[in-house]
């Protein structure tokens, strides 16, 4: 398995022991919200997004680092949407923290660290946003 898929799998398990707000639904697989049941709630979708590389050694071995960029997107439903939602991120934010060098893959990754926290505005009973997590690691050419 690739380490990119094993830090987004790291992620996902990670996320899945969150106690208070417990998620429901973790995935890498896209879902329609729309069509989720209210007790599928709250909701978070883990993708991968861009990445950045570098050479760190020349050769063809070299060592490289990349960043990559997962998207978190978040979903709560029902009343009082601010504050499960601000409840949710912060739950993620303190979950992602208490391992910066994501378990198994340790060696490997340098850090992570979350980035940003888009609000994304829906109507009533949805709330929705987007965390950032940024993950920086280290690999040898044509293994990552």
């Amino acid at each position: 398995m690739s380490l990119r898929n094993q830090i987004a799998d790291n992620i996902v398990e990670v996320l899945k022991d969150i106690a208070n707000p417990r998620p429901v639904l973790v995935t890498r697989e896209p879902f329609d919200v729309e069509k989720l049941a209210i007790t599928q709630f709250p909701a978070i979708l883990v993708q991968s997004g861009s990445e950045e590389r570098d050479t760190e050694t020349m050769g063809v071995s070299g060592h490289r680092r990349g960043t990559i960029i997962f998207q978190l997107r978040g979903f709560q439903r029902g009343t009082e949407l601010d504050n499960k939602r601000n409840q949710l991120i912060e739950a993620i934010e303190e979950q992602l923290d208490s391992d910066r060098y994501r378990g198994k893959t340790s060696g490997q990754v340098q850090n992570s660290m979350v980035t940003s926290v888009e609000v994304i505005e829906r109507l009533a009973p949805l709330a929705e946003f987007v965390i950032n997590f940024e993950v920086t690691y280290y690999f040898v050419r044509g293994s990552a």
